[in-house]
């Protein structure tokens, strides 16, 4: 078996969604949402348009089909509306009051694997829990469904046929071809046929140098967009500094950037009884990567990161996805786990030698303190670079060490701000930043006349608590000393199409209930009986 063969195997035995999950169920024919509507006016709201700017209101909105026609201004907080200002509007319009509620453009998961066979996880699950979280546009960072199964969806999901997040298809580099691409004369005919096909980009893992030059160069003559988990298994050849020079638009997770920034070493300081393939390995020795880096604002941490920014390059965090290294209880314990974590994704989680990202072998305090220093580093320089200008966007890897589709993406939110972001500029990364990346701004990312209706209304501001995008809401006490629950998205809205939000989450709550039901389910913590 050549090298670039065995690293396929490795892909497809233990990197994420790779698992041959061709069997997951297509997404059913929709029979939610209301719309789109000739006119649909949005009333009294407070608008949070994605691009930065503080909030305004009340406003009134008005789409006409799944476009945003104009945005009007109707006075000012505390006072009565001021009705001359809508006596010129269609009186047949659909009206939504959304009187003291919030309006946010729909946010987008950069990093949205569309369920997997591993994990038992259908498309109308992960849907409708991320349209739930008012998630209107996913990439999906490698097609492990299969692309054609992926590009089956995206049609479906721009017809509105299905209940569905608009979907940037991206294969993985190797996708469907017969033999492992062992050369650049290969790896450009392989871009050529996914360009074909439809694709919207390419998912790397790591190549020759020779051969990731070559696709990268003929993905860009193609259109296609490019992403890319420098995995541990190639990163020694190229960095992400590297692969950026040679026209990646995009990093996943953090893999390969703490190796640009290595001053006394270019090969992480692996034990030498390290095997990639035993998880607890691989995510324990990941957490040592920072501190082997150069320190925050040093000469090499500065170059690096300024030359990341010249090339317009797209850093996608994904904090959230391994947060239970630094936490694991609060990870494992989270309250949505029980009503809405299907009996096969927590047995997925489960401590297991083979199952991805399932590497509880042994985790213990040692462990965690590490992980929790080394997102100090790592949030200090994502931080940083937002603020030199650096484009960070919000993806959520969700399905995997714990993390819950939708639920996953609003802990990311918060992450963002605990690495220093301002709410503001998290609602950006998950709005406007995301479409940027995609190059689809024109379009969505942010509530402008003339782009598409993709938006989220919400009852509290998340500005001043971002845990009121969680379907779960947030707990408030009242005046009356009674403990309340607040927030969730109320309507996520996808093209001028309304959907109840909460209902959403109710058929979710279903789904599994029914699953529990059909296997006599109950949900417990690891080694208990």
């Amino acid at each position: 078996m050549t090298r670039i063969t065995f690293f396929i195997f490795l892909l497809f035995s233990s990197l994420p969604l790779l698992a041959q999950s061709i069997e997951v169920p297509k997404s059913p024919e929709r029979t939610e949402g209301n719309g789109p509507y000739k006119q649909l006016i949005i009333q009294g709201v407070t608008l949070i348009n994605g691009a930065g700017s503080p909030p305004i209101g009340p406003v009134d909105v008005i789409i006409e089909k799944n476009k945003i026609k104009d945005i009007i201004v109707i006075g000012y907080p505390g006072l009565p509306i001021d009705e001359k200002k809508r006596e010129n509007y269609d009186k047949d319009a659909e009206v939504l009051d959304a009187e003291g509620m919030y309006l946010l453009p729909g946010f987008i998961d950069m990093h949205g694997h569309i369920g997997g066979k591993s994990q038992g996880t259908s498309a109308e699950y992960v849907f409708k829990l991320w349209m739930a979280h008012g998630i209107t546009t996913i990439r999906d960072p490698s097609a492990g469904n299969g692309l054609e199964w992926t590009l089956e969806h995206k049609k479906k999901s721009e017809a509105n046929s299905i209940t569905a997040p608009r979907i940037e298809a991206y294969s993985y580099f190797g996708q469907g071809s017969e033999s492992a691409i062992s050369s650049p004369e290969m790896a450009r005919a392989w871009v050529k046929d996914i360009a074909n096909k439809g694709a919207d980009g390419i998912k790397f893992f790591g190549a020759r140098p020779d051969i990731m030059e070559a696709a990268l160069s003929e993905a860009k003559i193609q259109g296609l967009r490019s992403a890319c988990h420098h995995a541990q298994t190639d990163v020694a050849w190229l960095n992400v500094l590297n692969t950026a020079k040679m026209g990646l638009i995009s990093m996943e997770h953090w893999y390969g950037l703490p190796e640009a920034l290595f001053t006394d070493k270019t090969i992480q300081n692996y034990p030498l009884d390290y095997n990639y393939q035993n998880e607890q390995h691989r995510f324990g020795e990941a957490g040592k990567l920072w501190n082997q880096a150069a320190p925050p604002y040093s000469d090499k941490w500065n170059e690096v990161m300024d030359e990341l920014i010249a090339l317009d390059f797209t850093i996608d965090p994904t904090f959230n996805i391994y947060e239970a290294n630094r936490d694991l209880m609060r990870a494992r314990l989270a309250e949505w786990h029980s009503d809405y974590t299907l009996p096969s994704l927590w047995k997925f989680y489960q401590p297991s030698r083979i199952s991805h990202g399932s590497h509880w072998h042994y985790w213990g305090t040692e462990e965690e303190v590490t992980w929790k220093e080394n997102y100090k580093l790592w949030m200090t320089f994502v931080n940083e670079y937002k603020n030199r200008g650096g484009r960070v966007t919000t993806g959520s890897d969700s399905g995997f060490i714990f993390q819950l589709y939708g639920f996953a993406y609003i802990r990311e939110l918060e992450l963002l701000r605990e690495a220093g972001f301002h709410p503001l500029e998290v609602i950006r990364a998950a709005t406007l930043k995301g479409a940027e990346a995609l190059g689809r701004d024109k379009d969505i990312g942010s509530i402008e006349i003339g782009k598409l209706a993709d938006m989220i209304i919400v009852e509290e501001n998340p500005l001043q608590n971002l845990k009121v995008l969680y379907g779960t809401g947030a707990i408030k006490l009242n005046n009356k000393n009674e403990v309340t629950r607040v927030g969730g998205v109320k309507y996520t809205i996808k093209d001028g199409i309304v959907y109840d939000a909460k209902k959403l989450l109710s058929d979710v709550k279903k789904i599994v209930d029914k699953a529990k039901e059909e296997e006599d389910f109950i949900l417990k913590q690891p080694g208990i009986r």
